[in-house]
């Protein structure tokens, strides 16, 4: 008999689709539902007879679940799990009671609801099968082929070891929402209540608790705790109440439990579950739910401080009284409406903020990071699920998720949203409804694969460094300069943050006080709010930051002096052609000067310049170069004997490094031609414009990220190994990534081959004695974007200390051999073209081992080493050549590497007249460009003129020509510079200065500090003394012996004639005018007399005048022109009665006594022959001539009191 007549009976089937349909569907029940079924009403029967009777009632149950009852639903498929897993790479969704006009509205809806979100595809397949579950507590969905993992939103215990059919569900591919994966395993998502299709059970199955079930005589939550307070030994117990809790599942050394509390608004017990047979229990509990637990036993919990604690036996049964909705919910309130206040404390200028404990209710809107476990809620509100173990089921954009004992916390991190929710090990997450979208594609420069919680679980890091380091890894993982993987991305990370935030107080972590204490206690009660953590920027968006900013935030006018507006055309344009904008890393140091309000923070590689005619390192990423001016660090200086020196080791380059306080310097380059001062609002007499950036830092503030080979050699020398066992692996790490072990030399000399290329080197130890500069020279070759022939070249006198040593692979910077100390050689080593890119890192006094790679010729470094010449032969480095820096060589006792007893300063240099090549050191205190007006482009910069001054306030002027030469960066005011081989000449006045010769070099070896200026105040001199020292700048109290003259006058401001009638009678174009103003005076402070010259604003303030009484003079003497006054004769301008000249002569005769602060020009030593008369007598004698001062600052007098 056929097995389907029956079914063909009992349904009247209207189409051959139908009927091939429903012997599918016999097909599909017999092989793949029949045989993981038993039970008594089925041993007595057959195969057919089981599978026909499962047919009918499967019809029954989808026609029930159909929108259209008359018909099968022909256009579905059953499909058994292992096809689905195997083939579905998609997500979708099914619904067997959705129309396809319904089917439409919802995605329409679920995607107008999330904008920029695509709704799941329809998929027409049925799912039959059992639901189980494993050791895990997971729940799943099995037949014949296998089974899959079920996600559910309100599970029963019903549903357990039952036969049932899927209606509504969603299929999610792992790691796949919007596109195929070949090896993708997925998860169900049952969108809706199973239909529960025979009480027939799945093979080796324990029945569940049914509806009706008798648990025994429970007692309440507040006689459970005086229960288990006074522990009976073999007591079981049945024990009715709210769920108060439910903890995560957590796996501990192969062991999985979780934990939940039950109250009755009183009292408050805990119950934990660890048998593998209830831990299916964490997905039916939720916060409110009414329940009675059986067979509950009390046991000492000893991590627990040995307390006692409720545990669920094997023959424990959990039942449902009531569901939260029969009772009043848990209040699902925002942040801000919780009961328990925030307290506020202030430690150590840090601001400590309590965290508070809710309950929120809301939408998954953002996924920032599934393997940091970071969301957003709600398009407001953060979420981070680091703090417990990850979900089976992450996450989707579109969930809906309730949260019990969540901690609110406020603006922990910049980075994120202000209002964040964090879990702890006492909260519960709960998705009440599965989200209709697919989701964003991964952003895979998050961190992804759960390093970062895992490092949190190892170090208990507060949560504020861990949201930093989140956002720090997504930066890093788009700029690191080489495709580093995600794991290594997040180590860097965590060691940067370590680096930075520092380690802090790591307290240890107890799970059983944070899931069962109370009054609850965890790591997120207290947390750091308003914390201006370091903001990471990559070098591209810094230096487009500053190049912008430094064009916006500029007013032309703050360049001028403060007498600006009587500048001439060519000197107010002149001042205009070179500013300099200097900003600092931290903004405390600098407050209103920095790109934010944050600290900055910078991550690159160190790498030689790019161009030959460079003179600076740069700092490299995977999104730009930046140029660095680095100084050499303190304490070496202080180790080697105090002399300050631009010292960088070559060890250094190749090194990830980070640099957390640095100064931004923004040069900015100006051709224009304004006619005056009223006219620099006028954007169209700016001709050109350009601006070039850099960094200025110490190497006191690089930390190491990732050292270089040579850089591991360096620390292993310093005797970094013995100090932390973890750091030496790390260093032996290092070095096995990137191969740069150095092989055993038995292994070089035996006859075996070994499978490892070795690239044979020859090297050679040397002293370097003193380099020159680097300049253009004519080879007779033409390189691209250069003149032709013309290349960057320096040269080096050097001391060869031994002969040429061939290697089997590259020393780099290993401690020096004795094989490699012989008799001396003067040699010098000339580098050019690419090979002049080592100019910023070889300095004077030092050793240095140059390796010539891919060769065993000893020839091509020196043929006079082999032939033990003493004549003088020269080195020409290559391209591919490497200079090693030796810190310790095997003779450091004979030679003086301090730089320091060759280093002059500016005193030593004034006072020194038989040198002529001179090397000192000095900050800069003054610097101006220097134009050339002669050439058609307008102005054309030529050089600077530096004034270097030492600590005890002589300065002498250094003019440096760069017509030929790139600009040197760091030649800023405040800069301590070492300037070598600069030519001393005497001016014809009698002042000292130097100028630079084409050996000549400079090198910064001190930035300047704001916060400690390292230019000495300015000293109180007296006049009858000042001619004997050789001070430029120095304050002066003294009073007014004669007014010699006042000069004002409006000008032309471009050929300096007197301005009357409103117009220039020398110029015939239109030209503009200019208020220029002088005044002349007799000082003396008895000790000598000085003519000291004021002009601009400070002719103002000597006559003692307001802004406004300045600007109605000015307005006076518009017609006019001009008015000279001669206090002690007649005005050579105007006659005697004139009110403006008796007007000016009242403000004279009320300057009296002065404090002021002014400038000596230097002038030849010529004396005056005078007649002096006493009575009858005359006698003649030789005087110096007063000094002659200019005043830069006039300040009040102390008052008397």
């Amino acid at each position: 008999m056929d097995p389907l007549q029956p079914v063909r009976d009992q349904f009247n089937l209207h189409s051959d689709a139908e009927v091939k349909w429903l012997e599918e569907l016999f097909n599909f029940i017999r092989d793949q539902i029949c045989p993981v079924l038993s039970g008594p009403d089925t041993s007595c029967q057959t195969a057919n007879q089981r599978a026909s009777n499962l047919t009918v009632c499967v019809l029954k149950r989808i026609q029930k679940n159909m929108s259209a009852t008359h018909t099968l639903p022909v256009s579905y498929r059953l499909v058994c799990v292992s096809e689905l897993l195997s083939h579905q790479r998609l997500a979708c969704v099914s619904n067997l009671s959705w129309s396809t006009h319904q089917q439409r509205t919802l995605a329409k809806e679920a995607e107008l609801s999330l904008p920029g979100q695509q709704a799941l595809p329809r998929a027409n397949l049925l799912l039959i099968g059992c639901l189980t579950y494993n050791q895990d507590g997971e729940w799943r969905l099995m037949d014949a082929s296998g089974s899959v993992r079920c996600e559910v939103v309100s599970p029963s215990p019903l549903w357990l070891n039952r036969l049932v059919f899927l209606p509504h569900w969603h299929y999610i591919p792992q790691n796949a929402p919007q596109q195929a994966q070949p090896d993708a395993r997925g998860y169900l998502e049952m969108i809706g209540s199973p239909v529960l299709l025979s009480p027939g059970l799945v093979h080796g199955s324990v029945t569940a608790p049914i509806a009706g079930a008798r648990p025994g005589i429970p007692v309440s939550v507040t006689e459970a705790a005086a229960l288990v307070h006074n522990r009976i030994r073999g007591q079981r117990l049945s024990v009715s109440g709210h769920v108060a809790s439910v903890c995560p599942l957590l796996v501990i050394a192969g062991t999985s439990f979780f934990c939940f509390t039950l109250t009755d608004k009183t009292h408050t017990i805990p119950v934990l579950v660890k048998d593998s047979s209830k831990l299916w229990w964490t997905q039916c509990l939720s916060v409110g739910m009414g329940v009675c637990v059986t067979a509950l036993r009390v046991c000492v919990l000893k991590a627990w401080r040995g307390s006692n604690i409720l545990c669920v036996t094997e023959h424990s049964e959990i039942h449902k009284t009531h569901t939260p909705a029969e009772d009043t919910p848990p209040a699902m309130s925002p942040p801000l409406m919780t009961s328990q206040p925030e307290m506020c404390l202030v430690q150590s200028a840090v601001r400590i903020k309590h965290s508070r404990v809710i309950s929120y209710q809301g939408t998954v809107t953002e996924v920032v990071s599934e393997g940091a476990g970071l969301y957003i809620m709600d398009k407001v509100m953060g979420l981070c699920l680091a703090y417990q173990p990850t979900l089976r089921r992450r996450l989707r954009v579109g969930d809906k998720v309730q949260l019990h004992h969540v901690h609110f916390l406020y603006r922990p991190c910049p980075d994120f949203p202000p209002s964040m929710l964090c879990t702890c090990l006492r909260s519960s997450l709960t998705v009440t409804n599965f989200s209709g979208v697919l989701g964003s594609v991964p952003n895979h420069s998050c961190p992804g694969d759960g390093v970062l919680p895992r490092l949190l679980v190892e170090k208990s890091t507060a949560v504020s460094q861990y949201l930093w380091t989140c956002h720090l890894s997504s930066q890093l993982r788009c700029s690191l300069l080489c495709s580093t993987t995600t794991h290594c991305v997040c180590l860097l990370s965590w060691k940067l943050m370590e680096i930075v935030l520092g380690e802090g107080q790591q307290q240890r972590r107890d799970i059983y006080i944070e899931m069962l204490d109370e009054p609850h206690s965890c790591l997120l009660m207290q947390y750091v709010a308003d914390w201006a953590q370091h903001q990471y920027v990559s070098l591209s968006e810094l230096c487009k930051s500053l190049q912008e900013d430094s064009w916006a935030s500029l007013s032309l006018s703050s360049l001028l002096p403060p007498a600006g507006g009587g500048l001439t055309r060519v000197e107010m344009n002149s001042a205009l052609a070179w500013s300099s904008r200097t900003l600092t890393s931290d903004p405390t140091s600098e407050p209103g000067e920095t790109l934010g309000r944050r600290p900055l923070l910078l991550v690159g590689v160190l790498e030689l310049p790019s161009h030959p005619s460079q003179h600076a390192l740069q700092l490299r990423d995977s999104t730009g170069v930046i140029a660095c001016v680095v100084t050499g660090n303190t304490q070496e200086e202080e180790e080697e004997g105090g002399g300050q020196r631009a010292f960088l080791n070559t060890a250094w380059i190749g090194c990830l490094v980070c640099v957390q306080q640095f100064t931004m310097v923004t040069e900015r380059f100006l051709q224009s031609d304004f006619p005056s001062y009223q006219h620099l609002d006028q954007d169209k007499f700016i001709t050109h414009k350009h601006c070039r950036v850099y960094l200025q830092f110490s190497q006191d503030c690089i930390h190491i990220l990732s050292p270089s080979a040579a850089m591991v050699t360096h620390l292993c020398q310093k005797g970094v190994e013995s100090v932390d066992k973890k750091k030496k692996l790390q260093i032996a790490a290092t070095k096995k990534r990137r191969r740069w072990e150095e092989e055993p030399e038995a292994s070089q000399s035996s006859s075996s081959i070994p499978m490892t290329a070795t690239y044979p080197c020859v090297s050679v130890v040397l002293r370097l004695e003193q380099k020159t500069g680097v300049t253009w020279m004519n080879t007779g070759a033409g390189l691209e974007e250069e003149e032709a022939g013309l290349i960057a070249c320096f040269s080096a006198k050097s001391t060869v200390v031994g002969p040429v040593v061939v290697w089997g692979h590259d020393p780099k910077n290993r401690p020096m051999e004795d094989s490699e100390v012989d008799k001396e050689i003067q040699v010098n080593v000339v580098c050019s073209g690419a090979s002049a890119r080592w100019f910023p890192v070889l300095q004077s006094g030092c050793f240095y081992r140059l390796v010539v790679p891919n060769t065993q010729d000893c020839s091509v470094l020196i043929d006079c080493a082999v032939s033990g010449s003493r004549s003088d032969c020269t080195v020409k480095v290559q391209s591919d050549w490497k200079f090693h820096t030796l810190t310790r060589p095997l003779f450091v006792h004979t030679y003086e590497q301090n730089v320091s007893s060759t280093m002059s300063s500016v005193s030593q240099i004034l006072d020194n007249s038989c040198v002529d090549v001179v090397c000192f050191q000095g900050f800069v205190s003054e610097r101006i460009n220097l134009d050339d007006r002669t050439k058609n482009t307008g102005h054309a910069q030529i050089g600077v003129r530096l004034t270097v001054c030492d600590q005890s306030g002589r300065s002498i002027n250094v003019y440096l020509k760069l017509k030929n030469l790139n600009y040197p960066p760091g030649l800023l005011p405040g800069n301590t510079l070492m300037l070598s081989n600069f030519h001393k000449k005497l001016s014809r006045t009698g002042s000292v200065y130097c100028t630079n010769l084409p050996v000549s070099w400079v090198a910064v070896v001190r930035v300047r500090d704001k916060s400690s200026d390292g230019r000495p105040p300015v000293p109180i001199m007296h006049l009858g003394l000042w001619t004997r020292q050789s001070s430029t700048v120095g304050r002066i109290k003294c009073h007014v012996v004669c007014f010699l003259f006042l000069q004002l006058q409006w000008k032309c401001s471009q050929c300096g004639s007197v301005f009357r009638q409103s117009a220039c009678s020398q110029c015939l174009s239109f030209s503009a005018c200019v208020f220029d103003s002088t005044a002349k005076l007799v000082i003396d402070d008895g000790t000598g007399e000085a003519h000291v010259r004021f002009s601009g604003m400070h002719v103002r303030q000597l006559l003692g005048l307001a802004h406004s009484q300045w600007e109605g003079l000015q307005r006076a003497l518009k017609v006019r022109g001009d008015i000279t006054v001669y206090p002690r004769g007649r005005s050579t301008s105007c006659d005697s009665d004139d009110w403006l000249l008796h007007f000016l002569l009242l403000c004279v005769r009320r300057v009296d006594s002065l404090f002021l602060t002014c400038s000596r020009q230097h002038e030849a030593k010529t004396e005056v022959v005078k007649t002096l008369s006493r009575r009858k007598r005359d006698f003649l004698t030789r005087l110096a001539p007063p000094p002659k001062l200019t005043c830069q600052q006039m300040h009040s007098l102390p008052t008397a009191h």
